[in-house]
């Protein structure tokens, strides 16, 4: 932009001298008049002039005195017969004549400078490139990254080692092509990432670039397409033939799903027309009738379910590569990576945060160690501990605390013995995730959070874990009904009531966990069509099919219900011993919460630095793996 900017104004400036010259060229020359041409009329009409030489608008006299003097002469008509009259001499010649080439290019010079100006755009644009076309915004806008200025390689990749796997062959024939024409095998043309947000797709395709030590185009998905028709495909084109010129090198696309959706028959509008131009010329330039030989395309997106059938088959993208959320190694591995970046204490246990995080993608972890360092500065430390760790965990997963939120006692106390409730149930239930923690502190939009935690990395969940989530999420409501009665039940379940029903629902008509209706899947049509693609159907049911769906959801409710409320009337002493705790600390954890449920009085909460003395594999309850991370089985005040 400010080297448009410059061209325009460097043009502006010469027109604006070209005029000014021709200005010049065009006026005669500059002329000073000896004597004001009133004070030269006032002397002819006394007489006074004896001789005079009129040339063009020059007027030369001498006066009764011999002095001689000039004059502008303005055109005034009266001027010879005033002459005449007063019997004075009058001489006059004919004005100079321009010459004929000097007319001619007095004639157009304006016109020559403007096609000196046209000529200078158009060759500026003809030398950015072919298939620019003639328009500056028909030129793609990949970002070019040269051999020496990519710096990351695989040993900066951690948490992935699948898909690093699927992709060192590229660097391998990037480098060593010939060792893989001789046994007449082809490197795959496309490699597609697939994977949820902030998991290294981008991050891998940059490594890839950085072994190999070849030119890397970057550009996203929405930079193909302008307001303008045709402009998408021409960028397609323009950065093909560019990356023809660099070969070997690397194309990049995020976020493909842009302009690689579905195409459809429907024609709704010029903007969909346009996008499917863009993908047409893609198809084409991956895999059409001119070879691309040394050009792998990589792409990444997390939609891959929108994509065109012919964008995925063999010979565009032969290869999709799951970039899935890291494992508990491969979080350790991520961490390390970030934890080296920043100045760490001795008590950071990198293996207990991994365990605590699953769930956590890259970008996540990352963040985690940032808001650590964070909070260590905005202590004047000079280091990142475990305990700024930890508070950085509980800020992304729970939310910032609200210090400045006032709430009366009587709330905050109904609020104590609705997360207790919470956590009782939960603590008490088969197969149930563990407490982590437990707080009255308003976080987000929540007055109290009670955090459930997984100890492992989970895949699936068991019918008798859906049920002990169930009647957790009710265990809050049940409390507040026991110990303030009907009337003073309040709207705070109403998230939990929501997410038990949901809960109750998949079970019974998507995962096939009700005994009375079977292992089927039951529903309706879920969607309408949208660009000629029919909506998501369902089984269609039948009145009385629906009526046993309901029975059986109601059921599954009222079972998980009842015993939410047997548990909460059997410990009530903990229930009271518990709610105090919370009015006390605010917030308690899962040590605290140990001592409450045997009966006694809690401890006061734990720095990290003796927690991690107190980590131990013959921990009781569900606490002998000390992961900890959110999910779906935390709840909400």
């Amino acid at each position: 932009m400010k080297k448009y900017l410059f061209t325009i104004a460097l043009s502006g400036v010469l027109l604006g001298s070209a005029f000014l010259i021709y200005d010049r060229l065009n006026s005669g020359p500059e002329y000073k008049a000896d004597l004001a041409y009133s004070s030269f009329i006032k002397q002819v009409k006394a007489g006074q002039i004896e001789r005079v030489e009129i040339s063009g608008k020059v007027v030369k006299f001498r006066t009764s005195s011999g002095e001689d003097f000039e004059t502008y002469n303005p055109g005034d008509p009266n001027l010879i017969d005033d002459l005449l009259a007063t019997g004075a001499q009058i001489r006059t010649t004919a004005p100079e004549e321009r010459s004929l080439l000097r007319e001619l290019f007095i004639s157009w010079f304006p016109m020559i400078i403007l096609i000196a100006i046209c000529t200078f755009f158009m060759l500026k644009m003809q030398k950015n490139g072919p298939g620019a076309g003639n328009l500056a915004f028909q030129k793609n806008k990949a970002k070019v990254f040269h051999e020496d200025q990519i710096k990351i390689t695989f040993a900066d990749v951690a948490g992935c080692e699948e898909a690093k796997e699927d992709v060192v062959e590229l660097v391998d024939f990037l480098k060593a092509p010939h060792k893989f024409q001789k046994l007449g095998g082809k490197i795959p043309r496309g490699v597609l990432m697939i994977g949820p947000p902030g998991t290294g797709k981008t991050l891998i395709a940059r490594a890839v670039a950085g072994e190999a030590k070849v030119k890397f185009f970057s550009i996203s998905g929405s930079d193909f397409v302008e307001m303008y028709v045709g402009v998408g495909a021409s960028r397609v084109r323009d950065l093909f033939a560019q990356a023809k010129e660099n070969s070997p090198c690397i194309i990049f696309i995020d976020e493909i799903d842009a302009v690689g959706r579905k195409r459809s028959n429907s024609g709704m509008g010029a903007g969909n027309e346009e996008r499917e131009q863009t993908l047409n010329q893609l198809l084409v330039e991956m895999d059409g009738f001119e070879d691309n030989e040394g050009i792998i395309v990589i792409a990444a997106t997390n939609r891959s379910d929108v994509l065109d059938d012919a964008l995925l088959r063999p010979g565009r993208f032969d290869r999709q590569v799951n970039v899935g959320l890291p494992d508990v190694r491969g979080r350790e591995q991520i961490l390390k990576v970030h934890l080296q970046k920043v100045p760490t204490a001795e008590n950071v246990e990198i293996s207990y945060i991994a365990r605590g995080t699953p769930g956590f993608s890259g970008a996540e972890l990352a963040n985690l160690v940032n808001e650590a360092a964070l909070l260590a500065a905005r202590s004047d430390l000079p280091e990142v501990s475990m305990r700024h760790l930890e508070k950085a965990k509980d800020k992304i997963l729970m939310g910032v605390e609200k210090h400045t939120m006032v709430m009366s006692e009587d709330d905050k106390r109904l609020t104590a013995y609705h997360e207790a409730g919470h956590c009782i149930v939960g603590r008490l239930m088969p197969d149930h995730d563990p407490v982590y923690k437990v707080s009255i502190m308003p976080r987000g939009r929540a007055l109290g959070i009670t955090m459930f935690l997984p100890e492992n990395d989970q895949y699936s969940a068991s019918k008798r874990k859906l049920e002990g989530q169930i009647a957790s999420l009710f265990g809050g409501r049940l409390a507040e009904l026991l110990i303030f009665g009907d009337d003073r039940v309040t709207t705070g379940a109403s998230n939990d009531i929501e997410r038990a029903t949901e809960l109750a629902r998949k079970m019974v008509t998507r995962w096939g966990l009700s005994n009375k209706l079977g292992p089927l899947t039951y529903g309706e049509e879920t969607g309408q069509a949208i660009f000629g693609h029919p909506g998501a159907q369902g089984n269609a049911v039948s009145s009385n099919v629906a009526q046993m769906i309901d029975e059986e959801i109601r059921s599954v409710i009222d079972r998980n219900y009842y015993r939410a409320e047997k548990i909460l009337q059997e410990n009530m002493a903990i229930l009271h011993l518990m709610a105090d705790a919370l009015m006390k600390w605010e917030t308690i954890d899962r040590w605290q919460i140990d001592d409450l449920m045997t009966g006694k009085e809690p401890r006061p909460p734990m720095e990290y630095t003796e927690m991690k003395n107190r980590i131990s594999p013959e921990s009781t309850g569900h606490d002998k793996d000390n992961g900890i991370s959110l999910q779906p089985g935390e709840s909400f005040a």
